[in-house]
């Protein structure tokens, strides 16, 4: 008796547990499950964070056309661009009091493309992102995200 309990134990000894192929397709069920509900949730916040990007570079840009207009009595013109904030510009109307840089270098925006400027040259100017397409126009994340809308 005792020699059988012994051959029994090699033998349980000798065989190796492992998962069934039911058990790997569960898991792999709810894995995909979860995958299916989580990823895109996840992937749509990069798309929402740039476009908030934009917003708070706009903010900084407005700010530092407002401390240049404090010292010239001016903003830069449309030709002068958003490069008055970070290198004395020729040309008029000539900054008197530059004082800058305003920005340590010229913003791009969350998708890589320069920001537009406009200035009517009545003291209003406009700062602008293309969106993802960099094209004027468009919807979703090819919208244009202004200074003007901003808040």
């Amino acid at each position: 008796m005792m020699k059988s309990k012994l051959n029994t134990r090699k033998r349980n000894l000798g065989q190796q547990q492992g998962f069934t192929l039911i058990e790997l397709m569960v898991v792999l069920v709810i894995l995909g499950v979860l995958f299916g509900l989580v990823v895109p949730n996840v992937t749509g916040r990069g798309d929402e964070a740039r476009v908030t990007g934009a917003k708070t570079d706009i903010k900084t840009i407005e700010n530092a056309l407002e401390t240049y207009r404090l010292h010239n009595s001016h903003y830069p013109s449309t030709d002068q661009g958003l490069d008055a904030l970070v290198a004395k510009p020729s040309g008029n109307p000539e900054p008197r009091n530059w004082r800058g840089p305003y920005l340590r270098q010229k913003p791009t925006d969350p998708w890589g493309s320069e920001y537009a400027y406009i200035n009517d040259n009545n003291n209003n100017f406009e700062v602008i992102s293309y969106g993802a397409d960099g094209q004027p126009g468009g919807d979703d994340l090819n919208q244009d995200i202004s200074s003007n809308d901003t808040e």
